[in-house]
């Protein structure tokens, strides 16, 4: 994570409209990515970061995330990223399990868009 991204982590925590387990939840997730051999930075990782957070946020705070009319061009879009999509309802799980915030389905294939643009920004790994 670049020191770019650690800031707008810092600034969501210290602005007081972030509950502190969502903040806590998206870092580890971000942690993860990176772990992953993803390229986490604010560049490649910055909207995922604060989409997911104010998703999350609202959730808890008892919101209604409403569905999008693009939700159907979003899902014929994520047919290609199949591992995206696959990691975008893992971290709903583990959200739904950790947080008690159950990601809508809209959500989840945004969470989608989101993971499969850091995908294709980060380099392959060079072959042996």
């Amino acid at each position: 994570m670049d020191d770019q991204l650690a800031l707008r982590l810092q600034l969501f925590r210290e602005g007081g409209q972030i509950k502190p387990e969502v903040a806590d939840f998206v870092t580890a997730e971000l942690a993860a990515l990176e772990a992953e051999g993803n390229t986490v930075t604010e560049a490649t990782a910055g909207m995922l970061t604060s989409h997911l957070m104010m998703a999350l946020t609202r959730l808890l705070n008892g919101e209604a995330i409403e569905q999008f009319l693009t939700d159907d061009q979003v899902a014929a879009e994520l047919a290609g990223h199949p591992q995206a999509v696959d990691r975008a309802r893992a971290v709903a799980e583990r959200a739904r399990h950790e947080l008690g915030a159950a990601l809508p389905e809209s959500e989840v294939n945004f969470l989608g868009m989101h993971l499969a643009v850091l995908a294709q920004q980060t380099p392959a790994a060079p072959s042996s």
